[in-house]
């Protein structure tokens, strides 16, 4: 969260637009925030998207859209919430089709256990490449805390809640186990040695 996924998302897509080349984004049904069949970015950029439910075979979704209009590319923006069975269907659609699939998701929830998407495209990926983002101490942030309506951490829940910077924040490790969403006024910042 933070780290400019979806921005790294359309950035992608229209490299390859502007080569005249066509792009596939797809994203989970169910995350409307920026409205129906649309993937932005917080800085403002968007596209339209397909929308993706769970149980949806993506390798035959592609495989369709493909044989209308070739596919030069397909992006799936929050990965983190598909199903193993659409993980190992974007691996064939590599593999089969050779069309390349980039995703972009996060590695973990709210209690730092792993998504099933993300747990898969960890096994299963050629490549994987990490966006960072930083902790309020200026450590790089790898959890994100669920907070309330007050900023204090929620550990308990489904583990699927759709909601940005007001429902989460992204943190180090240590604030993470800490429940810290913003640093105290006697706090040192960390220096980057052996952290």
């Amino acid at each position: 969260m933070n780290a400019g996924k979806s921005t790294i998302l359309l950035q992608s897509s229209y490299n390859y637009r502007e080569r005249g080349m066509r792009t596939l984004i797809l994203c989970p049904d169910f995350d409307n925030r920026f409205g129906e069949r649309k993937v932005a970015s917080r800085i403002g950029l968007s596209a339209d998207a397909i929308p993706f439910h769970t149980a949806d075979n993506l390798f035959r979704l592609i495989q369709r859209e493909n044989a209308t209009n070739e596919i030069h590319c397909v992006l799936v923006d929050e990965a983190q919430f598909l199903s193993k069975p659409q993980v190992r269907q974007l691996g064939d659609v590599c593999d089969r089709l050779d069309i390349p699939v980039l995703t972009y998701g996060l590695r973990t929830d709210f209690q730092g256990n792993l998504f099933e998407g993300s747990q898969y495209l960890l096994a299963w990926a050629d490549t994987l490449t990490e966006i960072k983002t930083i902790c309020h101490c200026g450590r790089k942030a790898t959890m994100v805390l669920r907070v309330d309506s007050t900023g204090r951490p929620i550990r308990e829940g489904e583990q699927i809640q759709i909601g940005g910077n007001d429902r989460y924040v992204t943190v180090c490790r240590r604030h993470f186990y800490e429940g810290l969403t913003e640093r105290s006024s006697n706090e040192l910042p960390f220096d980057d040695l052996g952290s």
